[in-house]
């Protein structure tokens, strides 16, 4: 399914972030990711611009300050991922790994739904590509 994204760290970063505040500008992002100085400002910009080109993210300008939102679900960002650790690391199928965020309060029903349904297109595209 190669619509789902492969996240680098920083971009889940990000994404997380925007997941859990919707919209934010360069500044707001950068100040909740770099609490330990870690991060230079330019580093959190460098990132935001390279995950709009790859249309992970949308920007919109509000009152001459851009702000940014997540273009793509939590699911969709976390499928790929969670597809990844399934295979490799837990080397368990998608359903089993799915079934390890039931618990949890991050994710909501309709996020897990539509997290199982991408996970179960990438299963029948592998098979079929077999």
């Amino acid at each position: 399914m190669s619509n789902l994204p492969e996240l680098s760290k920083s971009e889940h970063d990000v994404l997380n972030v925007l997941w859990a505040r919707d919209q934010m500008s360069v500044r707001e992002v950068h100040d909740l990711l770099a609490t330990d100085g870690s991060r230079a400002y330019t580093t959190t910009k460098t990132v935001m611009d390279r995950m709009l080109q790859k249309q992970l993210l949308q920007r919109e300008n509000f009152h001459g300050v851009f702000v940014y939102r997540a273009a793509i679900s939590r699911p969709r960002g976390l499928a790929r991922l969670v597809h990844n650790f399934a295979r490799r690391v837990l080397e368990v199928d998608n359903v089993s790994a799915v079934s390890l965020f039931s618990g949890s309060k991050k994710i909501s029903k309709a996020e897990l739904a539509e997290l199982e349904a991408l996970l179960q297109k990438l299963d029948d595209e592998e098979s079929a590509s077999q």
